[in-house]
């Protein structure tokens, strides 16, 4: 069973950064996608970022120009550098990675971004 493990989490004040991490814990084939999700309070779950496995990346309109996300191939991981953080990003956080078959989240972590 594969498992997304997250890191990186926490409070920040606005204007503030912080870098999540999203690693499996084993590798993982076939691999399609590697993204970013985040779900806020009476909110649904919506896409913060996603990078293919060829390089094509997407932001949601309210992160681009903040966030970046990269990822390592041979690690399976994928990281999100988010800058000038907002109130209104506050949210958990999932890591998704989807293949041919599948698709793992991880169990969440939370940002939040206050004074």
């Amino acid at each position: 069973q594969v498992q997304l493990v997250e890191s990186g989490g926490g409070l920040v004040q606005p204007g503030g950064s912080l870098r999540l991490s999203c690693a499996a814990s084993r590798t993982i084939f076939s691999i399609y996608s590697m993204g970013w999700y985040r779900q806020a309070p009476g909110d649904e779950r919506e896409l913060v970022a996603v990078i293919t496995i060829g390089g094509s990346i997407k932001y949601a309109d309210s992160v681009k120009g903040r966030f970046t996300i990269s990822r390592d191939n041979a690690k399976n991981t994928v990281v999100l550098q988010m800058n000038s953080l907002k109130p209104e990003d506050t949210a958990v956080y999932y890591c998704l990675t989807k293949t041919g078959g599948n698709d793992y989240w991880g169990q969440g972590t939370q940002v939040t971004v206050s004074s």
